[in-house]
């Protein structure tokens, strides 16, 4: 068996090799040659999986170690009955804390109590859901928006997207999505910018293209935290020259994130071919205790991993890709042993 592997993905070669011979590529790379004979296809989001690639090959399984889909054509896979699984979930803890991590620097720079902040959460997934737990711990008030969970499960205590955006901070965590009853393509426009303020600290850590770039540009904010932009590696560079924290789409890129996105999607190929796991595999990320020195909660924080790192290492912006393909190690928090609670959830 043959397995075409985008080499970003996680120990791809301690992961996969017990299925055969791995040739591994830059998921730019990837393309219909480079396909052609292969078995199994394991990508991360920098490959588009469509028909143009796939066409022509011999291709049975299809493997997403991300937990976006816009770069996947899933009903050409159904139509073709090739196996297909994306790792749904692999980063949401990485990304909530992120978030947190910022939120937390900015109340020091502005002195503002975060207690006393609203945050708007737009789309209520694995990533929403995570980080609405964190806040909770932390006491700060969340407004939840998710139109597609509330119409499927009844939610009382969620609101409507005007209400969500008018809150003191506003994130994003949708996936980008172009059709159904609730697309998030340019979901921040024209029709709805009016509710960002002056006042307003706004995050794109979902997708590029949730938010309409161009107006956002031009809007006044207090601050903005971009990891997730349009036309990447290209990035509207008025925006990230004027954002607080401007990273390279590296919000869900801790160690733990991008080893479950590679685990994830092992359990689900050895389900699709019958084989039986390693039990060695699950044990790969052993750090052994980290502990941090700090006895407040910020500076633990910027103990673990301080984001503003990330946003230096893009002044060029030709470091883009260079930096996501060679990301600091970065562990979550609940390795660490702390002097005071740290909000795991």
């Amino acid at each position: 068996m043959k397995l075409i592997i985008d080499d970003a993905c996680y120990a791809h070669s301690e992961i996969f090799s017990q299925f055969g011979e791995i040739i591994t590529m830059a998921g730019r790379d990837i393309n219909a040659d480079s396909v052609r004979d292969a078995d199994v296809l394991i990508v991360r989001s920098r490959t588009q999986v469509n028909k143009q690639l796939l066409k022509d090959s011999s291709i049975k399984f299809v493997g997403s170690t991300v937990a976006g889909l816009d770069h996947v054509d899933q009903d050409y896979l159904k139509a073709h009955n090739i196996g297909f699984f994306s790792a749904q979930g692999c980063n949401s803890m990485a990304v909530a804390e992120f978030v947190i991590s910022a939120i937390l620097n900015l109340a020091e720079k502005y002195n503002f109590n975060y207690q006393d902040k609203t945050l708007g959460i737009i789309g209520v997934g694995n990533v929403g859901s995570r980080l609405a737990a964190k806040a909770e711990l932390l006491g700060i008030k969340t407004l939840l928006n998710d139109p597609i969970r509330q119409d499927n499960e009844n939610l009382p205590n969620f609101v409507d997207l005007d209400t969500a955006l008018r809150a003191d901070i506003v994130t994003f965590h949708t996936p980008l999505t172009f059709d159904g009853d609730y697309p998030s393509c340019k979901l921040l426009n024209k029709a709805n910018f009016h509710n960002i303020s002056d006042k307003t600290i706004l995050f794109n850590a979902a997708r590029g293209g949730v938010i309409v770039e161009e107006i956002w540009e031009k809007t006044k904010t207090l601050e903005n935290v971009i990891d997730c932009w349009e036309n990447e590696p290209n990035i509207n560079k008025n925006l990230q020259e004027t954002a607080y924290l401007a990273s390279p789409h590296i919000a869900g890129h801790s160690v733990d994130a991008k080893f479950m996105g590679s685990f994830m999607v092992y359990e689900a190929l050895c389900k699709f071919l019958g084989e039986k796991q390693q039990e060695n595999i699950k044990n790969l990320i052993n750090p052994g205790i980290l502990t941090l020195e700090s006895d407040n909660l910020l500076d633990c924080l910027n103990e673990v991993y301080d984001f503003k790192q990330d946003t230096l290492a893009i002044k060029n912006i030709e470091n883009f890709e260079i930096y996501r393909r060679n990301y600091p190690i970065r562990y979550e928090w609940p390795h660490f042993k702390s002097k005071i609670t740290l909000p795991i959830v």
